[in-house]
């Protein structure tokens, strides 16, 4: 049952961002953008942990789910270091991501040779 709930959320997130870039003028890069804020607010009120509950993966894997680490950070550091955690927590919360991004990066372009568009 965890399995079917995290392929119906990750779907249904899937379905409505497919959904604007089909039906508005919007552009990915800002359809992407609207996601982690999306995920940001959810997070600061709330909401989005209990999505995370019921869903797991297919709630945390999307850009939303980036969000709201970014808001669960910030409010941990928040209650921890004060004002200050405004501005530490989203990265502290999101390095490892953040840093096997770069990681992995680094060695497709070691590994792999870009090609020229025709």
């Amino acid at each position: 049952m965890n399995y079917l709930l995290a392929f119906l959320v990750g779907g249904v997130l899937c379905v409505i961002g497919q959904l604007l870039i089909d039906d508005t003028k919007l552009t990915p890069a800002r359809i992407l953008v609207g996601y982690v804020v999306a995920g940001v607010i959810l997070g600061g009120l709330g909401i989005y942990p209990h999505l995370v509950d019921l869903a797991g993966a297919g709630a945390t894997v999307p850009l939303s789910g980036f969000g709201n680490l970014l808001a669960q950070g910030i409010r941990r550091d928040v209650d921890a270091n004060g004002l200050l955690g405004v501005l530490t927590g989203g990265l502290t919360s999101a390095a490892g991501g953040i840093s096997a991004a770069l990681l992995f990066g680094l060695l497709a372009a070691v590994f792999f040779q870009t090609k020229a568009r025709e």
